[in-house]
């Protein structure tokens, strides 16, 4: 209560000073560095609010310095870093031109480690671009059909085990441009109140009418089922043409996977569909990488929709969806983005197919199926570490998304700042992307990470956390010297 209490002070401090600075910018008593309009624009209608801009000028630019930070290497599990300076509070930037070497990277979504610069999967797309060339600059219908995509499609339909799969050029798009496609008006969409952006997205722009229910919370969305079974659609009583239920596999600001098995109960009871969002799962959960459903030891026919990325645990770009061939053969017809959006250039498609069957363990090595089991030890030994210092840690023990909670907004910019002086990176993330008590930093483990780096990393934190005075948890846990590094059982006591 005392932290939730000085986490809404703090803000009310920084809104108080925030409209203190607007006034004496109003009347030109501190120089005004935002974008406003011309003068000559006056008696327009503004292009840009000022007032929604407040939030950016007096709270965001405060810390802007933690975001959009240049790297020029590889991200993997090490990046080299452009330092740059600010001058006037972080309006402006300047580069030292100094590069710092070896920060070690606890930020990217490189769960398998694919995001290199040498190896299998670098020597393929390299051949592959002397042969194809960087880009398609056309269509899959028109002249952008390569046989790389018909063997990239086949190998994930074969990976999820589904009849049949498309690829998307983008993740982002694969979410926002396919809803559409496949629910419109007179249709009911159920979305987790923690989607992500993209999934909302497509959502708003098919017309359907939206409701959400509590992350992760079944009782909340049986009971949005059954209101909608019962009543139907607003005014006319009719049933709804279709009931689509949204959730995702790994939420990305939480770390908590989704009750996968309830929510297939729920969705089979009451006959609806189910589009299940893998970005953060595949290639990270189950015992050979396959996502959530075989993580629950459930079978993909359940799920009707399965999408995902190649983002992530694939270290490419673009996306899935796989499922039924009846489906697939729609959405290659209706989905916007595969009819409008140029192809996957051939180097990406080249390194999602060797990374993918590195997975499988078609490449006649185990190499796969130990950076599996290496994410999976790398996740259990951080979380207990971090859990044992005094943490208060979001999300499933198995999910390699780590939010460690900050909640004060003066101590989202400290932490950032703290450990890239430690040589380690780190997101950080507040409000909006968080509710605006719930501001954290987010640690994403790789199967790239050593042992020691993660020592290094939590030593590093540790010492952050004594600093800014972060071990909030009353219920630390006993650290048994005895047990070995991939042991994840634990006693817990009350401090």
């Amino acid at each position: 209560m005392l932290v939730a209490v000085l986490t809404y002070v703090g803000y009310g401090v920084l809104t108080l000073f925030g409209y203190l600075r607007d006034f004496m910018r109003q009347w030109k008593i501190e120089k005004c560095q935002n974008a406003t309009e011309r003068e000559e624009q006056k008696d327009f209608v503004p292009l840009y609010q000022d007032f929604e801009n407040f939030y950016n000028r007096n709270l965001y630019m405060r810390i802007r310095d933690s975001w959009n930070r240049p790297i020029c290497s590889v991200p993997g599990a090490k990046v080299d870093m452009m330092e740059r300076v600010s001058h006037d509070y972080n309006w402006t930037f300047t580069y030292t031109g100094r590069v710092i070497k070896d920060i070690i990277n606890m930020g990217s979504y490189n769960y398998l480690g694919f995001a290199q610069k040498a190896g299998t999967c670098q020597e393929a797309a390299a051949k592959v671009l002397s042969q194809y060339g960087a880009g398609v600059c056309s269509t899959r219908q028109e002249m952008g059909n390569l046989d790389k995509h018909e063997e990239l499609e086949k190998l994930v339909a074969r990976f999820l085990g589904v009849e049949s799969a498309m690829a998307y050029g983008m993740g982002f798009a694969t979410n926002s441009m396919n809803i559409p496609a496949l629910v419109g008006k007179g249709c009911l969409i159920l979305s987790d109140e923690l989607n992500h952006a993209s999934l909302v997205l497509g959502a708003r722009l098919s017309g359907a009418t939206i409701r959400i229910f509590k992350h992760n919370n079944m009782q909340s969305l049986e009971k949005l089922l059954k209101d909608a079974i019962v009543h139907g659609q607003p005014r006319t009583r009719r049933p709804w043409k279709k009931i689509l239920i949204l959730v995702e596999g790994i939420y990305s600001m939480e770390g908590s996977i989704v009750r996968l098995p309830e929510v297939i109960a729920l969705k089979k009871k009451y006959k609806s569909y189910l589009y299940l969002d893998e970005a953060h799962s595949i290639g990270a959960l189950g015992p050979t990488g396959r996502g959530v459903v075989e993580y629950f030891g459930l079978s993909p026919e359940d799920v009707d929709v399965m999408m995902g990325t190649f983002t992530k645990s694939f270290g490419a770009a673009g996306g899935y969806i796989g499922g039924k061939k009846e489906l697939i053969d729609y959405l290659r017809t209706y989905s916007h983005s595969a009819v409008y959006a140029t192809s996957l250039s051939p180097p990406v498609v080249e390194q999602i197919i060797t990374s993918m069957k590195c997975i499988m363990g078609e490449d006649g090595t185990n190499v796969g199926k130990a950076r599996v089991q290496q994410l999976a030890e790398n996740t259990r030994y951080f979380r207990r570490r971090l859990k044992e210092m005094g943490f208060i840690i979001y999300g499933n023990e198995d999910s390699p998304v780590v939010p460690l909670m900050l909640y004060m907004p003066a101590k989202i910019g400290a932490f950032g700042r703290e450990m890239l002086k430690r040589n380690i990176g780190v997101v950080v993330v507040g409000f909006p992307a968080t509710p605006i008590i719930e501001s954290r930093a987010r640690f994403c483990l790789s199967a790239a990470h050593t042992k020691e780096m993660l020592d290094t990393a939590l030593k590093e934190i540790n010492e952050v956390g004594d600093l800014l005075q972060l071990k909030y948890s009353r219920h630390r846990l006993v650290p048994l010297l005895d047990r070995p590094f991939d042991e994840t059982t634990y006693e817990e006591t009350e401090d």
